[in-house]
């Protein structure tokens, strides 16, 4: 089931980045758990109210953002660890943002249940307890 929940977290981002909140939402379970250190202030985003919110703050932050896949990697049967860049400028200031992530998805029969982004790829590999190496073990 790795590969076709990879397929599905590939799913997922590509909906995200396009601002297609019902594509990813059909991609999660109902009770689906989403906790980024981006948006730390409001806690995790739960269920599809709670990913609606997610959607709308990062439409309102960064009206341009785009998120792109370096890697989507399976992490055991049930979890994918996906590599991304977060990119776009600040509605009102225009700053740029360029950020590297990492967003860890445990997955429940082929759906999303939780992810845990972080804002570095190290981090979230410390979290799942593997190296640099173990992650590409599996490529």
């Amino acid at each position: 089931m790795s590969q076709g929940n990879v397929e599905v977290v590939q799913q997922a981002v590509r909906a995200l980045s396009n601002r297609d909140v019902d594509g990813y939402l059909a991609r999660c379970t109902d009770d689906v758990q989403l906790r980024s250190p981006l948006f730390e202030m409001e806690g995790a985003h739960e269920g599809a109210d709670g990913i609606r919110r997610l959607f709308v703050g990062m439409q309102d932050a960064i009206p341009d953002y785009r998120i792109d896949v370096e890697r989507i990697e399976p992490v055991g049967p049930e979890r994918v660890i996906a590599f991304l860049r977060w990119t776009g400028s600040g509605r009102t200031s225009g700053i740029p943002v360029d950020l590297p992530v990492a967003a860890v998805y445990d997955l429940t029969d082929g759906l999303i249940k939780r992810v845990r982004v972080f804002r570095d790829h190290q981090e979230a590999l410390e979290a799942l307890g593997l190296s640099e190496q173990d992650a590409h073990a599996d490529s």
